[in-house]
């Protein structure tokens, strides 16, 4: 048995290696404690630094998934949310009032749309989180409305001259998550509370029959230490279920960021025009049921946090921006009084 179980997992190296060799890229993790807290962390992992604000979004505001309007979706945001925006153009994640969580990680090979494809909505991969918090409080309501697949992904190059491809985690308060991925163009979804786990390339399929190996082995005698996606991704599996379930809420947030720590890749481990082989930018850890945002970038060693419930996130209550793009001097504690009234972000469409 565990013979077949080794081939299997030697099987999805092999694939994954064709996927995208050597592949590096972000980690996210969510604990479930038998007291009710969800816990989400992820690092964010990237060739070049990305430069990132955060954002409190009230409900009411007016939403479009591309700039042209017979090729897109509009809402209304019906829950307010904390959101990382990259390059003050795109939403990398974030967590909404209801205490549902949205990360987007890379996937080298993602294709989001086939041969003979209907004529869909577009959405761009920059407000695909915002959509997902904007709608949903809960993990199956989502996935029950991607599920129906109205809309493709629109990726535009980024500033780095990457392209977008992604594959997003959305985890609840109950800690239901789900994983939706592209594959050859037709979406791919997985629910339940065993994702606890995702990293980057390659598809979580894989990822798990690899993950089955190292079960076997088991973590407290030896665990894979590279940092290939495939590695983290055992090793995140392992430490988040191997963190006490009974901790109180500060030990779980606390052991929560030790395994993203454990998963994390030192600054200047990055291979020019291989963005998958990457340094760790930021990272986030998000108490979904506190509503509390933790977020630190490497090169500020303290860490800041936002609580949704300090602000006003009904409809007409003023859009919150924390500037850490800009920022004069490094941000610690709750940022409440540091965040300033701004205008929205501008979501990137396209990229010339």
């Amino acid at each position: 048995m565990r013979t077949k179980i080794f081939v299997v997992a030697m099987a999805a190296v092999m694939a994954a290696s064709l996927y995208a060799p050597d592949a590096d890229g972000c980690t996210r993790v969510t604990y479930i404690g038998d007291k009710g807290d969800v816990i989400t962390g992820r690092n964010l992992d990237w060739i070049e630094d990305i430069p990132t604000n955060l954002y409190v979004l009230p409900q009411g505001l007016e939403r479009t998934s591309y700039d042209i309007a017979d090729s897109a979706l509009t809402w209304v945001s019906s829950f307010g949310s904390v959101v990382a925006v990259g390059y003050d153009m795109g939403v990398t994640e974030g967590m909404n009032q209801a205490g549902l969580c949205c990360n987007l990680l890379y996937l080298p090979g993602t294709t989001y749309s086939y041969k003979g494809d209907p004529r869909r909505f577009k959405m761009s991969s920059s407000v695909w989180a915002q959509y997902v918090l904007d709608n949903f409080a809960t993990t199956s309501e989502a996935v029950q409305a991607l599920a129906r697949d109205q809309f493709r992904i629109d990726a535009p190059t980024m500033p780095g001259g990457s392209e977008t491809t992604l594959h997003m985690a959305i985890s609840d308060t109950t800690g239901n998550s789900a994983i939706i991925e592209y594959i050859d163009g037709r979406i791919s979804i997985h629910e339940g509370k065993q994702y606890k786990v995702l990293t980057n390339a390659p598809p979580l399929d894989q990822q798990l029959a690899i993950n089955d190996y190292w079960q076997k082995v088991g973590g407290m005698h030896m665990l894979p230490g590279t940092n290939k996606p495939s590695d983290r991704f055992v090793r995140g599996m392992f430490y988040v279920n191997a963190i006490p379930t009974t901790a109180s809420p500060d030990m779980a947030v606390a052991g929560v960021f030790g395994v993203i720590f454990n998963c994390a890749v030192p600054v200047g481990i990055s291979v020019p025009d291989n963005p998958e082989i990457s340094s760790t930018r930021w990272r986030s850890v998000a108490h979904q049921n506190k509503l509390r945002y933790y977020y630190g970038t490497v090169l500020n060693p303290s860490i800041m946090w936002v609580d949704l419930a300090d602000f006003m996130l009904t409809p007409g209550s003023p859009i919150m921006k924390l500037d850490i793009i800009n920022q004069k001097k490094p941000y610690a504690g709750n940022v409440f009084k540091n965040m300033k009234r701004a205008p929205l972000y501008k979501p990137l469409f396209r990229y010339n």
